[in-house]
């Protein structure tokens, strides 16, 4: 969206302080964020401008990594259901049909999206209808107004479930929050979820709100449901051993107009997509059928001090700190200089000493996924 769909110069300066509001209010102050803040009018307006077209992107990862299956046919269909729970202004819907519209094959999409707000609804409307005739998509949209909580207006399953920043706003000052979520997210998968669907759940990239979702997914996997990505390992999440750890994926973004200027008003930035997701299914297809014993996912920044780089990695050995010395670097480890959070990579002969791993001249490093 350019900056002249949206909004005029002389309204730019009250947009940049209804953002800084809204973000303010995603992230330090989000015990005061009203469960239907979109019912406020002028945050729904920054929401649109500045927060929907990078956030309409981060489904793209975990669609992308579902279509990396070996089995070939996760989202290879004619037809795909895609139910959109909390849908917002469509900002998921949005990203679903952007990743299709660059794919040469394109299924018919029959969108079905429920959220509490009516305007959220009505926009989600107005902007599936232009984007579809942009696109020249098949695709058909059914919005449902309903509190989320109570959902029982979704006839039918679903090949796609999708909750984008939606877990983390359910019973959120509730003591048993994360009890109720998994009771939550349990029954749409029992009643909803299509046999072979995925379920794509997409929240914040804060420590509080990732750890509560790595939480859920480890209760949800003990009630026989199994996580697709970004795990490679199938078991409880590591990340949870220590409670200052946590985990996201940062993805490039290359902001539109209106996000650059209202970055330089607010001086927050949005030059990348940060955020904490897992798929979900009902069968055993696993983001680890493509890969071996040997690869692991990133899981941290670059850790740079003198005389070596570190970062930690997850996979079938742990949550461990993985690490190379400046005097070990050699052609054939030369792509961990490459390694970035959320990538995959494969590590040949890789030093395990226990509480961390080591990478040695003679280690082969390999990205197999950026």
């Amino acid at each position: 969206m350019q900056k002249n769909d949206m909004v005029s110069n002389k309204n730019l300066k009250i947009l940049a302080e209804d953002v800084l509001r809204l973000s303010r209010l995603l992230t330090r102050d989000r015990e005061d964020l009203p469960a239907d803040y979109l019912r406020d009018e002028r945050l729904r307006k920054a929401y649109l401008a500045y927060f929907l077209p990078a956030n309409l992107s981060k489904i793209h990862k975990p669609l992308q990594e579902l279509l990396l299956h070996p089995g070939g046919s996760l989202l290879v269909k004619e037809k795909l259901r895609i139910l959109d729970i909390g849908a917002g202004p469509g900002t998921a819907m949005l990203g679903i049909l952007d990743f299709f519209s660059r794919r040469e094959q394109r299924p018919l999409l029959e969108f079905l999206a429920i959220d509490q707000v009516a305007h959220n609804l009505k926009d989600a409307e107005e902007l599936f209808r232009t984007f579809r005739q942009t696109k020249g998509l098949e695709a058909s949209l059914k919005t449902v107004q309903s509190e989320i909580e109570n959902l029982s207006r979704a006839p039918g399953h679903f090949d796609i479930i999708v909750l984008s920043n939606v877990l983390n706003e359910l019973f959120a000052h509730d003591e048993k929050k994360n009890e109720k979520r998994t009771g939550f997210l349990t029954d749409i998968l029992c009643r909803y979820l299509a046999v072979d669907g995925s379920c794509i759940i997409i929240e914040p990239a804060l420590r509080e709100t990732s750890r509560d979702l790595l939480e859920v997914r480890d209760a949800l996997i003990g009630n026989g449901f199994h996580v697709y990505s970004p795990c490679l390992q199938r078991g409880k999440c590591p990340a949870l051993e220590n409670p200052r750890d946590w985990c996201y994926v940062e993805v490039p973004w290359n902001p539109t107009p209106l996000v650059r200027e209202l970055d330089m008003l607010t001086g927050l930035r949005k030059d990348s997509l940060k955020f904490s997701y897992f798929v979900l299914r009902k069968d055993t297809y696993s983001f680890s059928d493509i890969h071996g014993a040997k690869d692991y996912r990133v899981v941290s920044e670059p850790l740079v001090t003198k005389g070596k780089v570190e970062f930690y990695i997850c996979g079938n050995g742990g949550r461990k700190l993985i690490t190379r010395l400046d005097r070990d670097a050699s052609a054939l480890n030369s792509d961990y200089e490459k390694l970035r959070r959320g990538f995959v990579a494969t590590f040949e002969r890789l030093i395990d000493e226990g509480k961390r791993y080591k990478v040695e001249k003679d280690t082969a490093v390999s990205l197999s996924l950026i």
